[in-house]
Parts: C-alpha cells; structure tokens; sequence
C-alpha cells in the first residue's frame, strides 16, 4: 500500500479528491526543513509545492519512489539526485494559464493609469478640494498601440500576448539574451528591452536566467518602460530593480515573486514604498479556478506514477 505525505496542505485552497489506489495519507499544513526526514520516513509518494526536498535528506528516505510537485517550478526538488537514484517527479503546468496573465494585465493597467497614485489622491482627500471635476495629476497611458515585449514565450507567455493583442498591444517575442541571431518570429533580446513600453517575464529560474534583469539591463529600457515579474524573483537583480525605480531609470513595476519567499530576512523591494512598485505576495498563480485544477492534475500526476509502476 502507497504512503503518501502532503508536507504543505495549506498551499493549496481547492477540493482534493483521494487517489483511486489503495494507500494511506498523512497531510501537513506546513512543513520547515528540519521536519522533512521524519515526516517522509515511511512515505512513498510526497507531495510539495515549495518545501525543499534536498540531496541531504532524500538520501534518508529509501522508500520515496515519486515526489508529486504541486506547481510548475521545480526548484526546491533536487532533480539531479531523483534521476540518479530512480525517483520520479511531476510537476502540474498550465493550470494558471488565465489566473496568471490576468494578473499580468492587471499589473500593466494599473500602472499605465497611475492607479496607485490615484488611490493615494482620494485617501488624503484631494479630490473634495479639487477645483475641477477631476484630478489630473499623473499620467495616463493606454496599453492600446504600445509595445509589449514577452521574455519566455511558452503556454504563459503565449496567454499573455493574446490578452495583450485584445486590447490592440504590439507584440515583441524576446530571442534568448546573448543568441547569435534571432529566430524566425523572434526579435533580439537587447531590442526587445530596448523599444517596449512594457517587459513581462515568463522564463523558469535556472543558471541561465538567474539575474537576468540586472542594472544594465534596466538601463536599457527606456524611462518610461514598466517591468512585469510574475516569473521567479531569482530572474530579476532585485537591489538593481529597487535602485531603478528610485532613480527613475525605469517608470514602474509589477512584482509578484521575490527571490526568497518568505522574505523573512527582508528584500530591496520591500523597502521601496513608491506609486510606482506593485508588489504582490506570489498570487498571480492563486485564482481558486487555478487551484483547482491544479489539485485535479496534482492527483492525476500520483495515479499516473502508481499505474507505471505496475505495468
């Protein structure tokens, strides 16, 4: 009979059906990595969304066959290790495929229309004193007609630019930085920063694009430009982004994702308290449709990994 251990239920806000096989379930709402090896001893299956599962301890688990990863990013599972040591591992994809790139086009309307700045206008009551109808006291873009350039162009990516092409944005499709040249429907990496009012970032956290975005980057944006994070925080220089948005070299950003999380010992871009940084708690992914199909996948992902295992 499987032993299957969740070590962090309480990612997870959605209805989660019981595998059809015959096993027992052990679930946690939280789990620190101290607890991993005691709470896995006996598991066969674990399942994850963000507790790292390291070298170190899945060395003391003999019986863990599967690790079921409920999110796309893998990260926190050291896949070099299961690979060597015949330990499988699914992650669940496309099932933020509407929550996320909404959020992204929230992030983009917002800061385009000054919303924030707005906000802060009728909170300290300017508006009542205003000597006009209205108060016009920061700019007001459109997204229609202006440039989105899109770093990773897979099933997010992709969802985004069809929002985008609704609401009448040119596309840019990002080349990978420093290729030789640039593939068919592609557009150079340095251009796309280069010429888009707007950079929204859709690429997994890897040696490649770790840091991605840094300072000289951001300088090549133009001032006007806005910079979409909804990817992983490791892409971005996160000090670098705090220092453009200071500095104006950029005019804004929509954040959703920091490079530890949570940010217990603290981040650049928590101390920038600026209209023109939004910052979000990694929601973008959270819609309770998402999460729902996120569970439904997570427990195929098992029930698929069980069936292999008996043919």
């Amino acid at each position: 009979m499987e032993q299957i251990v969740f070590l962090d239920r309480d990612a997870l806000i959605a209805d989660l059906r019981q595998p059809s096989f015959p096993h027992e379930w052990r679930e946690y709402g939280a789990t620190v990595p101290g607890e991993v090896v005691e709470r896995l001893r006996d598991a066969t299956i674990a399942i994850t969304n963000k507790v790292p599962l390291r070298e170190a301890d899945l060395r003391q688990l003999p019986r863990l066959k599967f690790i079921a990863v409920a999110a796309t990013g893998m990260d926190n599972v050291d896949l070099d290790y299961c690979r060597a040591h015949g330990v499988g591992v699914a992650n669940v994809r496309d099932y933020s495929v509407h929550s996320l790139p909404e959020h992204v086009l929230m992030m983009m309307l917002a800061l385009r229309r000054s919303l924030m700045n707005y906000r802060e206008d009728l909170r300290r009551g300017a508006w009542p004193r205003s000597r006009h109808f209205c108060i016009l006291d920061h700019p007001i873009h459109d997204l229609d007609r202006s440039t989105l350039g899109i770093v990773g162009y897979g099933t997010l990516g992709r969802a985004v630019e069809q929002l985008a092409r609704a609401l009448g944005m040119k596309i840019l499709i990002a080349e990978h930085k420093g290729a030789a040249a640039a593939r068919d429907g592609r557009t150079p990496f340095d251009e796309v920063l280069r010429t888009s009012d707007v950079v929204t970032l859709h690429v997994p956290l890897n040696a490649e694009t770790r840091n991605l975005i840094g300072a000289a980057e951001l300088a090549v944006m133009p001032r006007h430009a806005l910079l979409i994070n909804c990817a992983r925080g490791g892409v971005v220089d996160e000090a670098a982004l705090a220092a453009a948005l200071r500095e104006g070299v950029i005019a804004g950003a929509g954040v959703d994702v920091l490079s530890s999380e949570p940010p217990r010992n603290g981040n650049p871009l928590l101390n920038v308290d600026l209209p023109n940084l939004i910052l979000t708690p990694h929601v973008a992914w959270a819609s309770r449709e998402a999460m729902q199909t996120l569970a439904d996948q997570l427990i195929d992902n098992i029930e698929k990994s069980v069936t292999s295992d008996e043919d």
